[in-house]
Order: structure tokens, then sequence, then C-alpha cells
């Protein structure tokens, strides 16, 4: 594990004598969950406490016109729930335990595609999108219920998307951490070809984990296909945490150029 190292004076009788207070590092990865359209933050509690067990810092939110406002649900619109990402992604780097170049963003459908698009606004070092969905640009501030009544949505998501046509996708084609991609064999809301646009989109990526869970829907509503997510999830995050960790550790080892135990003092005068 990682420590830090604090130069120090001890002070003894009339004089000072110098030391090096050693302690664990205690930033850990913080990692922010968003939930879909039509969903809560209920539905990532369990994951998120699967995942703080690997030694990280998990939030869960509710998206504006969800849960509590669920009066809102009419009205938000993208925008609105964009920076309801933003605010919840701020509190969590926040965190004085939270190692900000150590961020993970985990998104379902709709927060999947709310979580590729911060990627450009805040520092992502892991992307996990689950089933991520795709939206036509035009109407960002419009109510996002108004989407699925100006376009045939659909329609849009069976076909390949270019990158240069979509901001999820142009994010993703910029974004240089690592990203796990999952989707869902009998999905009818976001069909394969969605998965095949993020798919091309993320080639720049440090490293894309693609996996697809058997006859699972869209909802997950199997209670098998939920624990194949989140055992792929946080088999995932254990390797990219595992790897950040020794990449550190392996660091700290180099840094360190110390005198050998019990080395005598180079040159003794005596009087």
């Amino acid at each position: 594990m990682p420590t830090f190292e604090e130069r120090l004076e001890i002070p003894v009788e009339q004089e000072a004598i110098a030391g090096t207070m050693v302690t664990p590092g205690t930033l850990v990865p913080g990692v922010l969950f968003i939930h879909g359209w039509g969903g809560n933050q209920q539905q990532y509690l369990i994951r998120a406490r699967d995942v703080a067990t690997l030694g990280c810092i998990c939030l869960t939110f509710d998206l504006r016109g969800h849960a509590a406002t669920q009066q809102q649900f009419g009205t938000v619109s993208r925008e609105t729930n964009l920076r309801d990402v933003l605010a919840a992604y701020d509190i969590l780097v926040a965190h004085r335990h939270v190692d900000p170049p150590a961020v993970a963003v985990v998104g379902s459908s709709y927060g999947g595609y709310l979580g590729a698009i911060l990627t450009t606004m805040r520092s992502v070092r892991w992307l996990g999108l689950r089933a991520p969905a795709l939206y036509i640009d035009a109407g960002w501030s419009s109510p996002k219920l108004q989407l699925h009544k100006d376009h045939d949505l659909q329609a849009y998501r069976r076909q390949l998307i270019p990158v240069a046509d979509n901001r999820a996708l142009q994010a993703c084609h910029a974004f240089g951490g690592d990203v796990l991609l999952i989707e869902s064999e009998f999905d009818d809301i976001v069909p394969q070809t969605v998965l095949s646009s993020y798919r091309e989109a993320c080639r720049q990526a440090r490293s894309l984990t693609y996996r697809c869970i058997a006859a699972a829907d869209h909802g997950l509503t199997k209670e098998q296909d939920q624990l194949a997510y989140t055992s792929l999830l946080v088999t995932w995050l254990k390797e990219m945490l595992a790897g950040t960790r020794a990449t550190l550790a392996g660091a700290t080892v180099a840094s360190n150029v110390a005198e050998p135990p019990e080395s005598p003092p180079r040159e003794i005068h005596e009087h």
C-alpha cells in the first residue's frame, strides 16, 4: 500500500531531532453511480456496498424527476439531469478521503449516457456503462419525455451512429481511461447496434472490456441477471484498482532510497 511521509522536528529539552512521520495512504478511489431513466438510487445501493468493500467511497443519488422529485418527471431535461450528475460528482470528489484522479463513473441506460458526457467536463479514470442509451442531440434543453414524441428513438438506435453525430459518442471517442461496456442480449430498448456505436467510439480508451449478459432484458428483471451484472462490475473494478495500486506501490518503493538497516554513520569523530 502506498504511504505518505511528512518530515518533522521533535522537540527534546532545548533542542530538536529530525523525524519522519510515515502514514498509510488514506486517499481511496471514488465511484459515482448514475441510475437510468425511471429508476432511482436504490437500484445501485447493493452494488455500491459491494464496491465499497474493495476500498472505495461510493455515491448513489436520485436524478431530479425521480424518487422524491417525481413531480418533475415530465419537465426535466437532459441539461437538468447533467447538472445533477455534475453536482453529485463534485460532492464525491470533495470528500476528504477520495483521490480525485481515481474516480470511476458507473451508469445504466440514461445514466450511462449522462456518465459518458460527464467525462468531457470532469476527471474520470474508469467508465462503466451498462446498456447505455443514445439520444439525438437536438432538443438538449427540452423536457426529456418530449424526445420520445419528437423523434423515433427506436429507429435511431437500430442504426450505427457516427461518432461525429452524437455528443455521448464524441465524449467516448475522446476518453482515454478504461471502459466497461455491458450488453443485455434481449434488450428491446437499447439494441445491440447502440452498443456497437459505443464500442466503435471507445477505440481511444486505455482498455475496453465488453461483456454480454445472456438472455437478459434491458431492466435486468431476473434476479440472476442482476447478480450477473454485479459480478461483472465488481470483478472489473477489482482488476482496475489492483493495477492502479500495484503501480502506486512500485512508484513508492522506487522513490524510497534508504540507508541499509543499522548502517553506521559514514564518518565518526571521537574527542
